[in-house]
């Protein structure tokens, strides 16, 4: 079966979880505080299934802008983006915050899902419409169709459900070509199975009886049991989220940020040389500047060595070292998202060289 990997990016109470619950019957809500306060606090995860061996993958993300680190845990290995905005009150900061993280991390298709049209009237839709055609102006989103729904009376998800399967059938397939590799963004025990992590496998082919390396600490695991969407299998290939039951590792000795490999093939490192890019509007980047770097699933503290000029101006890109303040796990190419830190907000972008 072929996974489309979709998240959700918005502003907090925009409707996500709503909007996923109504799709797929699975609230993604699954904390007891998140159902006590009406919000989103961590990741949630559902599917649906879109007929012709296709399903999409939610990765439900959190809209407050205090839980930004728990949405960029799971933005990584995006196939596709849903941009939810609430009709009845349009672009927001956090709107602004996810559309340029999912820009900075590369993701090239997606869709915009206009929410709670039954709480506005048809010219507060439209000015809406308008002002989200204005932030996507000139981005991977731009031409993309804006959907205009409804949550609670179920307007427009048989749109939404067409708009998701052209997605899926416009989507190729990842392989299974290149070394396994799998950021854990969940780690928690099941009674009677043990020590359950998930992730998304953004490369190679994982199955049961593999060993790997929980990185960075190096432990050893097995994996004894798989499962995809619920569904018990026996080996999972790159661009599928998946449970692993493993053994040969306590809950204590794994955590969100860490990367399951095949034993040897890869080595954590404290210095990245990346490609850097600062958004414009923010302040000038400063040499030696402490930040967040956002890894795949991992918030690691680092200070930024700018090569050859003391300050990146607004918008400008150049070549910096990050010295990472605990060794993490990056692949050639892959992309960070650099936050403040303090305050803390999206300020910048790169692209690891070496």
């Amino acid at each position: 079966m072929r996974a489309l990997i979709v998240g959700t990016a918005g502003h907090i109470d925009h409707g996500k979880s709503s909007l996923v619950l109504a799709l797929t019957g699975t609230d993604p809500d699954r904390l007891a505080e998140e159902k006590r306060r009406g919000i989103t606090i961590d990741l949630g995860f559902a599917h649906l299934d879109l007929g012709q061996g296709r399903v999409a993958s939610f990765v439900d993300v959190p809209g407050h802008e205090r839980f930004v680190r728990n949405m960029l845990a799971g933005a990584h290995g995006l196939d596709a983006v849903l941009l939810v905005v609430a009709a009845d009150e349009s672009v927001m900061p956090q709107t602004r915050e996810h559309f340029h993280i999912c820009r900075l991390l590369g993701v090239r298709q997606g869709l915009v899902a206009l929410t709670k049209c039954d709480l506005a009237d048809a010219e507060t839709q439209a000015l809406a419409e308008l002002e989200v055609r204005e932030l996507v102006a000139g981005s991977f989103l731009e031409g993309a169709p804006v959907l205009r729904l409804s949550a609670r009376t179920g307007a427009g998800l048989d749109a939404l459900r067409d708009e998701l399967r052209r997605l899926a059938e416009a989507a190729g397939p990842r392989g299974a070509e290149g070394l396994p590799r799998l950021p854990v963004d969940r780690v928690f025990t099941m009674r009677g199975f043990g020590t359950v992590v998930t992730g998304t496998l953004v490369s190679g082919r994982v199955s049961v009886g593999d060993e790997l390396e929980a990185l960075p600490a190096g432990r050893r695991c097995r994996v004894r049991g798989l499962q995809v969407h619920g569904a018990a299998v026996e080996g999972v290939e790159a661009g599928n989220r998946a449970a692993l039951n493993l053994a040969g590792a306590d809950v204590a000795e794994l955590a969100r940020g860490d990367v399951l490999a095949a034993p040897g093939t890869l080595r954590p490192s404290s210095l990245l040389d990346v490609e850097l890019r600062l958004l414009p509007g923010e302040r000038p980047l400063r040499n030696h500047a402490r930040l967040r770097v956002h890894v795949a699933s991992a918030e690691v503290l680092a200070r930024v060595r700018l090569l050859g000029q003391p300050e990146l101006a607004p918008g400008a890109a150049g070549v910096a070292q990050l010295r990472l303040e605990k060794p993490t796990v990056a692949g050639l190419g892959e992309r960070l998202v650099l936050r403040s830190y303090s305050p803390e907000r999206t300020i910048a972008g790169a692209r690891v060289l070496l």
